[in-house]
């Protein structure tokens, strides 16, 4: 099957999770035997056209830029759809897969253009995100997702949660939408990894034990939860350190936030990281803590179990689904710094439960989120939207 997948991130243009579940899923696909090109954004430093185990990569340049994000979008849109257009004189495709909003119009023009199905994966929406509808922008995103949803022959969501709100929102038919859950690559945290000294080069002791949050920092992620943890984490283990990976729009208040809890020694803030790096103080923490408020899936948290670090989560969305409570993670209550803190300080102070926990995640990461059952998976969404 030849496969058209449409996304405005693909690594190393990587904003938030689309571009791993997309790299995931394409790499996959290709294993089993499809053809998968991607069509995304050009990025600094990273060739317009590459291969990677199989995948066609297609960097589209964009010659115009604007200030404002959706003018810049829908800018960027004209951009793609031409690529795709351009693509489809040489690769006959069978199948067009798009992912969130962002592609929207270049995705339904491709549709029509192309007279093909639309396969589109929802992975959160505007109304979730924000906590409802409040300015003019968040209206026209939101009239965009549905549109996508509309023009779509089927819907991918990650989780049941993600489902219900699809459905209830934009009023889909339930049969209409597959559920089709994110995936892990395990393999790549089979590494050694002297914690001593990936401490030392991040400016951590390495004495100190590692709790740690990787994720945008933006309201949703409920980063300031954390933050509001740190001094009952801290006055009970005074060798934690909190250490926040990640950047976004709301840093300046959270680096205000952190510096009025009179635990700002303990708070590092690492910005965004590459993605080795990453995996290396991964493997060197003793805790990851996803606070987050709205959380369709979660793929971190699925990242922290394969590598082996015990999770104290939000038990919302996803999440809820994702980890079992005191099986393989710790759910605490949402917007809740007392529950993050309990959670945390019972992992830190218990190393059998830690151990307890960590074992029975990786269990399920290898039963259930392989990117190999994920792809036949999405496969069969694919021969489903082609037979309707």
């Amino acid at each position: 099957m030849n496969i058209c997948m449409i996304t405005w991130e693909y690594p190393p243009r990587i904003v938030g999770g689309i571009a791993r579940h997309c790299s995931g899923l394409a790499g996959a696909l290709a294993k089993l035997g499809h053809s998968v090109h991607i069509v995304t954004l050009d990025f600094p430093g990273a060739p317009s056209y590459e291969e990677i185990e199989g995948v066609r990569i297609y960097r589209t340049p964009i010659e115009l830029g604007h200030p404002n994000f959706i003018v810049w979008t829908l800018i960027f849109n004209h951009f793609i759809e031409k690529r795709v257009a351009m693509l489809s004189r040489d690769v006959k495709f069978d199948i067009l897969h798009a992912h969130d909003w962002l592609v929207a119009p270049a995705s339904i023009a491709s549709k029509h253009y192309l007279r093909l199905p639309l396969v589109s994966t929802i992975h959160s929406t505007e109304v979730g995100r924000s906590h409802g509808l409040h300015n003019p922008d968040s209206y026209l995103i939101d009239g965009v997702e549905w549109w996508l949803t509309y023009e779509s022959k089927r819907i991918i969501v990650t989780s049941n949660a993600m489902k219900r709100e699809v459905e209830d929102h934009f009023h889909l038919p339930s049969e209409k939408i597959d559920i089709i859950p994110n995936a892990i690559d395990a393999s790549k945290y089979n590494i050694p990894v002297d914690r001593g000294n990936v401490k030392r080069r991040f400016g951590i002791d390495p004495s100190e034990r590692i709790v740690l949050f990787v994720g945008r920092l933006v309201p949703q992620k409920g980063v300031e939860y954390l933050i509001m943890a740190a001094p009952k984490i801290v006055e009970r283990h005074p060798e934690a350190r909190i250490v926040i990976v990640g950047d976004g729009w709301s840093k300046d208040y959270l680096l205000s936030l952190a510096a009025s809890t009179g635990c700002q020694h303990k708070i590092t803030f690492l910005g965004f990281i590459s993605d080795q790096d990453l995996i290396e103080i991964m493997l060197s923490s003793d805790v990851l803590v996803v606070p987050s408020i709205y959380e369709p899936f979660g793929i971190v948290a699925l990242e922290g179990m394969a590598a082996g670090i015990p999770i104290v989560a939000s038990n919302t969305g996803g999440l809820a689904e994702i980890i079992e409570h005191d099986r393989t993670g710790f759910l605490a209550y949402k917007e809740n710094p007392d529950s993050i803190a309990w959670g945390v300080n019972r992992i830190l102070s218990d190393p059998g439960y830690a151990s307890w926990l960590v074992q029975n995640a990786k269990r399920k990461i290898r039963e259930v989120y392989s990117w190999d059952a994920v792809a036949r998976r999405t496969i069969e969404t694919y021969e489903r939207a082609l037979r309707e």
